[in-house]
């Protein structure tokens, strides 16, 4: 995916003390230019059983989280096979391929990245980030979860608060949902 289509979102997924606490900033960018400051980037899917957070193009993130929501009802609330079977369905279809988004997906059980070229990515540490900002975010919660006693939810808006201090891409504008 091209580096210039994830400026502009950071979005961090963070299970951690039974908790599940999904992050996402709130700043639209286009080229240089902040064009939006609150947007909503998380989305409770499957009756609110199931986050999901975007990073990319706008409009092929939510074609994907649509998509993705229609295998997750077809697969009864079941996020792996939901997650598994939309990777085929993105691998073999030609337009899906050219979808330059990333999803984050969880539920109380599994975390996944859905990743621009269709793979199916679970974290081996429950801590998982992606766009501009998704590595500052994703070393500062790292730090937090092996330094504190922070529950999932503020380990994600401390870990978010700090990535928007390193990365122009990344606003402090935090919304945070938790299963």
């Amino acid at each position: 995916m091209p580096e210039s289509t994830l400026h502009g979102t950071t979005i961090l997924a963070v299970r951690h003390r039974g908790g599940l606490a999904l992050a996402g900033d709130g700043q639209v960018t286009l080229g240089q230019t902040v064009v939006k400051h609150k947007a909503r980037k998380i989305q409770r899917l499957h009756g609110g059983a199931v986050l999901a957070g975007f990073a990319g193009s706008t409009a092929d993130a939510m074609a994907l989280i649509h998509k993705f929501e229609a295998r997750l009802e077809e697969y009864r609330g079941n996020l792996q096979r939901a997650a598994v079977e939309l990777a085929k369905e993105w691998r073999t279809d030609r337009i899906l391929r050219r979808l330059e988004a990333f999803l984050v997906v969880a539920d109380r059980d599994s975390t996944f990245l859905r990743s621009g070229a269709g793979d199916v990515i679970a974290p081996d540490d429950g801590l998982v980030a992606v766009g501009s900002g998704g590595p500052y975010a994703l070393a500062a919660a790292r730090a937090l979860v092996r330094h504190s006693d922070l529950d999932a939810a503020t380990v994600a808006r401390e870990a978010m608060r700090i990535a928007a201090e390193i990365c122009i891409y990344t606003n402090d504008a935090v919304e945070v949902e938790t299963l």
